[in-house]
């Protein structure tokens, strides 16, 4: 008969591997797939290239980047005075859901679920070059 603590570890064991993770292995992303990711659900509005806006603002160097201050790119208030840098929890929470990460965002993505997917696409954007806070 499995104690407590064993029926517990098992269910978290369960869990994780449910969520695509197992213990020990680590939640980061794949560039690679990341970029696959990019190029089918944020390539139509944003580059990856510097100084590259397009109906959004480039993501190159937007990691480490203060939100709302790509040069030449006209952000909603809600993204301009967010006052933030964007890391990997940041990026996580606006690639799940835009609106509910910063109200008021103009950017009509509806989000993604998928954490193993948006893992992926923070490691992609992490290897864009480094980011001006």
């Amino acid at each position: 008969m499995k104690t407590f603590g064993a029926r517990l570890l098992a269910a978290f064991a369960a869990v994780l591997a449910l969520c695509g993770t197992s213990p020990g292995v680590s939640a980061a992303g794949s560039a690679a797939a990341g970029g696959a990711q990019f190029r089918a659900k944020c390539g139509i509005c944003h580059k990856a290239a510097p100084s590259a806006n397009s109906i959004g603002p480039t993501l190159y160097g937007v990691f480490g980047r203060k939100a709302g201050t790509a040069p030449g790119y006209h952000y909603s208030d809600a993204i301009a005075s967010a006052g933030f840098v964007w890391d990997e929890e940041r990026l996580d929470a606006f690639l799940k859901d835009p609106r509910a990460a910063a109200p008021g965002t103009k950017m009509s993505f509806p989000g993604l679920p998928d954490a193993g997917q948006r893992a992926d696409l923070v490691a992609f954007l992490k290897s864009l070059g480094p980011g001006q806070p």
